[in-house]
């Protein structure tokens, strides 16, 4: 792949607080993400629920940023949000320009993924849900679409954000989502043949 790409898409990765953002644009991309780590103090135990994330020693402050190839004239770019409560006045910034997102979810932590659904939808911007294995109670799919009001045409996938691979069937589901819902928007407002002569 050359220096350039004709088209530079661009694709957010949401969700709450240490549900794996970080892990998954580090994983599916081609190239040494960008990331904004910090390591947790113990300052910030008053401020970011450690709930369900004990283990967690360090945490993304702006975002995480990485590039996967698609062909000779496409490039995706992978944004991952912040998690905290403290940095979500950054995702507006984030989601301008974007084709669509991911929002991962832990189903240990379901609550958390309320605000990203909510901002995603306020935008307009398309979305799928995934969510990441950490090996706790498994749920139905239904019971998930249940817990998040999640409306049916939103595609629902299970993920491990350590895997590439796993990564990338999230990413292929994505792109087909957008490609549906784009496709269904342009035949919706396409005039008749008969009105095009």
């Amino acid at each position: 792949m050359g220096a350039q790409a004709d088209n530079g898409l661009k694709i957010v990765v949401v969700g709450g607080f240490g549900v794996g953002k970080t892990t998954m644009v580090r994983s599916v991309s081609e190239i040494r993400p960008l990331n904004t780590e910090e390591t947790m103090t113990q300052a910030g135990e008053h401020v970011d629920d450690l709930t369900g994330v004990r283990g967690k020693t360090a945490t993304t402050v702006a975002f995480d940023f990485g590039r996967i190839t698609l062909d000779a004239h496409n490039v995706l770019y992978l944004f991952g949000a912040p998690g905290q409560e403290r940095f979500w006045f950054l995702w507006d910034r984030l989601f301008s320009g974007t084709l669509g997102a991911v929002v991962l979810v832990d189903t240990r932590r379901i609550d958390d993924s309320w605000y990203a659904i909510d901002r995603l939808e306020h935008h307009g911007t398309p979305f799928i849900v995934a969510c990441n294995d950490f090996g706790g109670p498994r749920y139905s799919h239904d019971e998930v679409r249940e817990a998040l009001d999640l409306d049916p045409r939103v595609p629902l996938v299970d993920c491990d954000a350590r895997s590439r691979e796993s990564c990338k069937q999230v990413l292929i589901t994505l792109v087909e989502h957008l490609k549906n819902q784009y496709t269904g928007q342009a035949a919706q407002s396409a005039l008749p043949p008969q009105e095009l002569v």
